[in-house]
Order: structure tokens, then sequence, then C-alpha cells
């Protein structure tokens, strides 16, 4: 499903036009993102949680190549827990 499927389907069940339902996906979209930004988990009931952990330093070295080793920066990434409607669902 495309953002723009979404906005489809939640102008039709909420029998609101295509542009209302669009900003709502969009502050919804929004205040996610700028939760996650700040380091707080985003729980949707019955859904799952999104929240964001750090990766340390890591070497990596092509397969066959031990001269060749690089170095992945410590970062931070989104990560994605289902809750457990979802899981139900879909397995």
């Amino acid at each position: 499903m495309t953002k723009s499927q979404l906005i489809a389907v939640v102008a039709k069940k909420s029998k609101m036009s295509k542009r209302a339902a669009e900003e709502v996906v969009e502050m919804t979209l929004d205040e996610m993102s700028a939760a996650l930004s700040k380091g707080e988990k985003v729980v949707l009931s019955n859904f799952g949680t999104f929240y964001v952990s750090k990766v340390k330093d890591k070497q990596v070295v092509p397969f066959g190549n031990e001269d060749k080793r690089q170095v992945i920066k410590a970062h931070k990434v989104v990560n994605f827990r289902p809750g457990k409607t979802l899981k139900k669902t879909v397995w």
C-alpha cells in the first residue's frame, strides 16, 4: 500500500475529501517523525511500536578481501515491533 492509496482509503471510509484525508495522514506522519527524532517511542495500540535504537561502529570486510576493510560509523535506526493483533492478522 502506498501513501496515496492510504489517503484514498481514509477519505472513502471517513467520508471526507481527499485533500482533508491527505492533511490528516501528513499530520500523523509528521508527528510520528517528530517524536522519533526526539528519541520517543510511537505506540499504536493493536498495531505495534516504532522506536529508535543506536548502532555501534562496525568493521565490514568484503568476502575474500581482508585488505579492503571498511568502517560503518555509529548511527541511529528506526525499528518496528508488531503488536499482538497485527501478528495474528499477518501470521
